[in-house]
This record gives C-alpha cells, structure tokens and sequence, in this order.
C-alpha cells in the first residue's frame, strides 16, 4: 500500500527537490545484484535523487557504496526480520522523508514492505532472479508493492503466478559500454596469459561467475575437460569463489587438470581481463539477465552460453555466441571449441556481439528507464483536473456547466 497522494500545491513543490530513496539490498558480497544496485545509485544524477542505503552486514561492498556518496546503514535481514530491524528501517524512511523504498531480493522486500506499510512509503522490488519467489509475491500481495523484473521469462512467469499487471513492468539490466570495451592484447610478457606462465598465443576460455549452485561452475570444468581434450595447447580460467569452490577444486584435480584449469578468485578491474578471453562460457541452471555475459560481449568476446532465463533476450544465436542446453557440458564443449579453433569467426562473432551490446544493452538507456520508474512511484502524476482547481481555476465539468 503506497502513501497517500500529495495535494496538487505540494506536489508542485516537491517536484523541484530530489526524489528520497531508499535502498534496500539483501546481500553485500560483490556479486550481480550488488553491482546491478551499485551502478543504478552511481548513475541516479544527485540533482534528481537522494540515496540512503540499508544492508545487512558491513563489507567492501557498503565501502563502495559510501564512495558513491550514498549514506549506509545495516540492520540484519533474515528472512523472518527482528522487530528491531523493522523498527529500524520504517525510522530511516521516517526520518530521511523517504519517498519509495526500492528492495533486492525477498528477504529485503519483506523488511522493506513492513518498512514501507508501517511508514506510508511507497515500495518497489526489483527481481534480479528467473522466477517470482513465494516470499516476493506474498508481500506484493500484502503491501502492493511494484515488481520490476529484468527479463521476458520472469515477467510472464510473475503474470501467471498471479501479479497486478499494473504493479509489474520489465526492466532489463544493461552493461556499461564505456567501461566494457574491446582492448588489444597486452604486450609480449605482460597481461593474464602471463600471469599464468602461458604463451601469447594459448588459446584460453573463461568462466565469471559466483561458484554456487545456480551457476553450474561443474557443468563449466566437465565442457573444460573436452574443450581442452580438443586443445592440447589451450587453457581455461575460472573467476568467482562461492560455496562449490571446493568441488570444483577436486573436479579439476580428479580430471587432470591441474596447470590447465586456473582457480582466479575475485577479481578487481574485470574489464581488463575479459578481453583477454577468447570465449565465455556460461553454464548457469538458472538465470535472469547475467551481467558477465553482457560485460564480455561488450568487450568484444563471443559467448557460449546455456539457455536459460533472459540468456535467450541477450544472445544472438550463432551471431554473437552460442546457446546450449542446460546441463549438456558436451555440446557446450563442442561449441567453444569450434570457437577456438576458428579465428577469424571467433572474431567476427566478437565484433558483433560488441555492436548489439552498444545497440540494444547500454546501461545508460536502461538505468535511465528504472529512474524515470521510480520518479513515477515515488510522486504519481497528480490528475490535471485537480492542478486546475488548486491553481483557482475550476474543473473541466464546471466550466461547461458555468
């Protein structure tokens, strides 16, 4: 349930100062969403908004938030909150003078409904998943709150689970083509080949991604296992840490595959690595929009990827990368090897999926659209018969009555 509407003179009012938002994030370790909910506030102009930001625990992550200039507060955010969480979040909307409460995942958009009903303030949820959470749609329910999915597949799914139509829009997540550009290959001796004690010319495949369930990274070492069967010379990076990191890791030792399967943890800059990749591959069982496959595409990488989700929305297939199916390490490993052994296609493949990445995911088109969604929540267009009346002018019907 959303505040009530201002009058006309107050809205007109409010309309020259910046728009008060709240944050509320459900995680803070550097994965998709955080980066997603990073960028937005990074590019919110500060003349249109003002951002606080609640999180759950202290990390790097709130560090790089507060650099934004963002004001960050924690309060724990289990799935059943603490009354004191609760009570903290409606004060922070309270005394910031919050005018919409924006959550990312469930946990969040349940303190940030109670936060919200208990306030007066309006809420909006972005979904950064494949599919509508029971936890999402109970509070949607309950509080009205506006769901922004990020994919196709997810606000069709949100449809058939029962959301308002009016409450629900589609908001795909975009990629910074400014910062994620093609870059020519670092100098003899220097750069991520030689890091690794490789040759300039090895041919490497990369997987980037958190190394938990949904992201398949089992999937990735089985396609590396027969992509480099195929490749005596090539190589394969993985770039993430997460709960399967030790499977992984005896994966790669029970396959032989130690020198040749590189562990790289996180990274920082991940923009200058990734073109120095010759294919991503992404073999995710469950996704919505993944930003790792929109960065290397920005770069000019080809992508091998599984269709799952949004993938479908991003990809071109057999134009800007290849789509397999979820699970299937061996047709996964026969695409990215053709694309290795191949290049002159791999980089014509690369070079489109440079072009449709500028064309069709830029970040700044799409931030500018989850902007212009949150001024629209947070101040609803006040009916221009109601502006007439509280200028001194009488309504429409009045006028031809008179």
């Amino acid at each position: 349930m959303g505040a009530a509407s201002p009058s006309p003179a107050r809205a007109a009012a409010r309309a020259a100062e910046p728009v008060r938002v709240m944050q509320v994030i459900g995680n803070a370790i550097v994965g998709g969403m955080e980066t997603w909910v990073e960028r937005l506030i990074q590019r919110l102009p500060a003349a249109r908004f003002r951002v606080v930001a609640l999180c759950p625990y202290e990390s790097l992550y709130t560090d790089r938030l507060r650099a934004l200039g963002a004001e960050v507060l924690v309060t724990p955010m289990p799935d059943d909150p603490p009354w004191a969480s609760v009570q903290m979040a409606t004060m922070l909307a309270r005394h910031h003078r919050i005018e919409l409460i924006h959550a990312h995942l469930p946990n969040a958009h349940l303190l940030a409904g109670l936060a919200g009903r208990l306030a007066g303030v309006p809420v909006m949820s972005t979904i950064h998943g494949r599919h509508l959470s029971t936890l999402d749609l109970e509070m949607h329910r309950l509080v009205g709150s506006h769901l922004s999915v990020v994919c196709q597949e997810s606000y069709h799914h949100a449809l058939a689970a029962g959301a308002d139509p009016s409450l629900l829009s589609c908001d795909p997540n975009g990629v910074d083509t400014s910062v994620f550009v093609p870059r020519a290959r670092p100098a003899a001796g220097q750069g991520l080949r030689a890091e690794l004690g490789l040759a300039d010319d090895v041919p490497l495949m990369g997987f980037v991604g958190r190394l938990s369930p949904e992201k398949g990274p089992e999937t990735f070492i089985r396609a590396a296992m027969l992509t480099l069967a195929r490749h005596p010379t090539a190589h394969a990076a993985v770039f993430g840490e997460g709960p399967l990191e030790g499977g992984v890791r005896a994966l790669v030792a029970q396959f032989g595959l130690a020198g040749r399967v590189h562990l790289m943890g996180v990274r920082g800059e991940i923009e200058q690595v990734l073109p120095q990749l010759d294919v991503v591959v992404s073999t995710s069982h469950s996704e919505a929009m993944p930003l790792a496959l929109m960065e290397a595409m920005a770069c000019g990488v080809p992508v091998v990827a599984t269709r799952v989700g949004g993938v479908p929305e991003i990809v071109q297939q057999g134009r800007t990368g290849w789509l397999c199916e979820r699970g299937h390490f061996e047709e996964i490993a026969v695409r990215t090897a053709e694309l290795l052994r191949d290049e002159p296609a791999r980089r014509a493949m690369g070079e489109r999926a440079r072009a449709w990445a500028v064309q069709r995911l830029d970040l700044a088109r799409h931030t500018g659209r989850v902007a212009d969604l949150i001024t629209r929540l947070a101040r609803p267009p006040v009916p221009a018969a109601a502006m007439r009346h509280a200028s001194g002018h009488p309504p429409a019907a009045n006028q031809a009555a008179a």
